[in-house]
């Protein structure tokens, strides 16, 4: 039984290999500060590669698709792919909010990131904008996505609209990915240039 057969195999021989290697290099003492960041980066980083995958990928090629008259078209990216990457998309954004927010209170930061104070202001930075990056995700990408792609009735006005909102949003949080990474980063490591 080889685990990379499955990605539910894949994803718990990474976790075993993860630990195996804390163990050998971090003893067994638990660091909960490390744990809730580790489920915070790998969150984030489905969340995010996500993000770029559509922006990247899937809507260019669903756009030379369209354009292509012979073509096989997108039938099958909006029918197989879409659906399941959009699944692990927004939910990869709950995990990776709400690990951030456990990150900040185990801080004692909750408050005065969302606030902008002091010591915290570079990672409130990134706070809101990974909130307002959530915001998008579930109030206007995911309910405009299953009118384009079909998951709800919608008229053909309705999908062209909800297919511009869907895009916009998504470019706005690609655009918002870069400084909130920055944020984080510059948290973490005391300062992002300096």
């Amino acid at each position: 039984m080889n685990p990379l057969n499955t990605i539910q195999g894949t994803l718990i021989a990474g976790v075993v290999i993860a630990v195996v290697i804390a163990l050998a290099t971090m003893g067994i003492s638990f660091n909960v500060q490390s744990f809730i960041m580790w489920i915070h980066v790998g969150a984030g980083v489905t969340w995010i590669g996500l993000l770029y995958y559509f922006n990247f990928v899937q809507v260019p090629a669903l756009a030379a698709a369209a354009k292509d008259q012979g073509g096989p078209g997108g039938a099958g990216i909006t029918k197989y792919v879409a659906p399941r990457a959009l699944l692990w998309f927004r939910w990869g954004a709950v995990v990776t909010w709400l690990s951030g927010v456990a990150y900040l209170a185990h801080l004692n930061l909750l408050g005065p990131a969302f606030m902008l104070q002091g010591g915290a202001l570079v990672i409130g930075v990134g706070a809101w904008l990974g909130t307002i990056m959530l915001f998008n995700v579930w109030v206007l990408i995911w309910p405009n996505q299953k009118k384009v792609l079909g998951l709800v009735e919608a008229t053909a006005d309705e999908i062209a609209k909800a297919r511009r909102v869907a895009f916009l949003a998504s470019r706005t949080n690609t655009m918002l990915s870069i400084p909130m990474v920055m944020s984080m980063v510059g948290f973490g490591h005391g300062g992002f240039f300096l």
